[in-house]
């Protein structure tokens, strides 16, 4: 026994100009014939054009984040973190100067990448410098030190001083880690705002 032939309900026309009630012939149809449909072209191609390029822009992106090497996710999650210092430090002065300045800050690391690795992204290792002191004057470390034991006491610049487990991030952890800090830099620039 065949099942009875659904009708298909009335719906307006979507040219705003018309809005004669049509029952559709095609699945989709959204005017009552080929005059609306002229009529309203324009107004759908912008909408598939602008529905083409956003997909366009997604694939670009998913295709950049496959191609992406561990190095690139490194340079990613160094980048977050340094501006996440550089906010949470905002309202404090140079930690090796002390000095408020217009000039560029960054993130200066107590501890060096290069001799410390596993303090990279150890928030107590880093701190708001300017760039001269970064730069020209190798991070200022007996100044660097002196305010550190104000701003996080003896007891913890002695274990920043200590030995370490070395650390062999993933692509996932440095991901991970770029998502929080992001997380964090836009719950410090909202309270800010």
């Amino acid at each position: 026994m065949k099942a009875p032939i659904k009708q298909r309900r009335q719906k307006e026309c979507g040219n705003p100009a018309c809005g004669v009630k049509f029952t559709p012939v095609q699945l989709g149809q959204k005017v009552c014939g080929w005059a609306c449909g002229l009529a309203i072209k324009d107004v759908n191609q912008e909408r598939a054009r602008k529905a083409i390029q956003q997909r366009e822009r997604r694939e670009i992106k998913a295709s950049k984040e496959r191609i992406k090497t561990r190095g690139d996710h490194f340079r990613e999650t160094q980048a977050v973190f340094n501006e996440w210092i550089r906010l949470r430090d905002a309202a404090l002065p140079c930690v090796s100067c002390g000095r408020h300045h217009a000039g560029q800050y960054h993130a200066g690391h107590y501890r060096t990448v290069g001799a410390n690795p596993e303090l990279r992204f150890e928030p107590l290792n880093v701190h708001k410098q300017c760039a001269p002191c970064n730069n020209h004057k190798s991070g200022d470390i007996v100044n660097y030190r002196i305010e550190l034991v104000k701003r996080i006491g003896t007891e913890k610049v002695e274990w920043l001083e200590g030995p370490h487990e070395p650390k062999k991030y993933t692509v996932e952890q440095l991901k991970a880690m770029t998502a929080e800090y992001r997380a964090k830099t836009r719950e410090l620039k909202r309270g800010s705002a």
